[in-house]
């Protein structure tokens, strides 16, 4: 891409950055993540001077992006995970896991649910859909110990947010692992884990308190849920379940022993999808029809991860980020302290429900000033985490309120006060380890 003859702005330039800002402001006033971003790229291409020729070539580059890789990646993992509930797979895995942990207290049945969330959210890629999978099996006992509604919600929040941090294949880790240069061995042991700990740490203190204030105010109405005593697991779902875990370990196993790229997830997800197929004797229209399902329910967030590859490459050709690493390398100076900070902090607040498409941002935004101050990776890579994950527990998101609902629960003040101790824990560890971290690392 080049500017173009009638540009109104000459690269590097701050007002670059309009189309960028103005797609933010509109996905924070509630507005849907791709009209905010086809008003920035409008946007971009009158301030840029890119007609009509030069807008095909950048939509046609963006389809061939690693970035549109990554959407077909996980809308290929949406079909798997449509295979995986029909094939009672993820049932399987919570019968398994509930009846190992012998639920009998409210302590374990919260780590049950942290377990099973992590899992299942994990594995299938999806936050709200991996969460309403289980939840029909998890509130039931939930219910018996006591749990409040809100509590379940607060944990279905984080824990599934830990879940598509540390899945293989989540677009989480993908995109962070791209950005980062990182192995998926590194991001885990040197930002995941730690970042996750203190997060879910925060998260079950919090929940106690949650726990105090809510009890004998809410209950739950178990119409329709299903009793785990009353799950049977066939032989065929216990070995559809058992040969999909080792086929998962196996293909994971290689791909790290081979140093396997991105597209290998693809291959993944399509070699599983053909195995609980096989295994669970599906008929193979039966395996397509529900790989499809899946497939159409990410359509636009696919549309999504395109479209914010031609908006970021509209503002790249205005030199938009090198103006904005530029202001903030000379207000952060050499410090790789002050640039995890300001890229936790500043990140990508506000643009909740497209993942990628902050994690983008920030790389963008923040990758050249980490490079130049000697920041480690791992420690950019939480301050990705802390600038995208923590967004949606801030203020009411899509994503904190689908786990309201799933949780049937409707007590948002308490789900915010939650949200806000846990996110806060996950905050200082932040503080501390920019301050601590680059002496021992560096």
């Amino acid at each position: 891409m080049e500017l173009g003859s009638w540009s109104l702005i000459h690269s590097p330039s701050l007002l670059a950055l309009i189309p960028l800002a103005v797609y933010i402001i509109m996905v924070f006033r509630g507005k849907d993540n791709t009209s905010g971003i086809i008003v920035g790229i409008a946007i971009g291409a009158l301030m840029m001077g890119q007609d009509l020729k030069m807008l095909a070539s950048a939509f046609a580059a963006s389809l061939g992006s690693s970035t549109a890789l990554i959407g077909v990646i996980i809308m290929t993992g949406a079909g798997l995970g449509v295979l995986m509930t029909e094939a009672r797979v993820t049932h399987t895995l919570v019968y398994w896991i509930v009846k190992r942990i012998g639920v009998n207290t409210q302590t374990k049945a919260k780590i049950t649910l942290v377990i099973c969330s992590i899992l299942v959210c994990g594995l299938l890629g999806t936050l709200g859909g991996g969460n309403a999978v289980i939840a029909p099996i998890l509130i039931p006992l939930m219910a018996t110990l006591g749990v409040t509604p809100t509590v379940v919600a607060a944990l279905f929040k984080v824990s599934g947010e830990v879940g598509l941090m540390v899945g293989p294949l989540t677009g989480v880790t993908l995109i962070t692992m791209e950005v980062t240069g990182l192995s998926y061995g590194q991001l885990m042991v040197g930002a995941v884990i730690p970042f996750a700990i203190f997060w879910l740490g925060g998260m079950w203190f919090a929940v106690k308190r949650t726990q105090r204030r809510t009890e004998g105010k809410e209950f739950y109405r178990l119409d329709d849920m299903q009793n785990i005593n009353e799950i049977v697991v066939t032989p065929r779902e216990r070995t559809t379940t058992i040969v999909f875990l080792l086929s998962f370990l196996l293909l994971i196993a290689y791909g790290i022993m081979t140093k396997q790229g991105t597209s290998y997830a693809l291959i993944v997800m399509i070699l599983l999808s053909a195995v609980v197929g096989i295994v669970g004797r599906m008929d193979i229209d039966h395996v397509v029809e529900s790989m499809s399902k899946g497939i159409a329910s990410q359509a636009k967030m696919f549309v999504v991860f395109v479209t914010i590859d031609v908006l970021l490459n509209l503002v790249t050709l205005g030199g938009g980020f090198d103006a904005i690493s530029n202001l903030l390398g000379g207000a952060a100076g050499s410090s790789p302290t002050a640039v995890m900070l300001i890229a936790s902090v500043v990140g990508g607040f506000g643009i909740e429900a497209a993942a990628v498409a902050e994690i983008k941002i920030i790389a963008e935004m923040f990758g050249a000033a980490a490079a130049s101050s000697g920041l480690p990776m791992t420690m950019f890579a939480i301050a990705i985490l802390s600038a995208t994950r923590l967004t949606g527990g801030i203020y009411p998101t899509s994503n904190m309120m689908g786990q309201l609902g799933i949780a049937q629960s409707e007590n948002t003040r308490e789900m915010l006060e939650a949200n806000w101790i846990s996110s806060g824990a996950a905050i200082v560890f932040v503080i501390i380890w920019a301050l601590i971290g680059p002496m021992i690392l560096t």
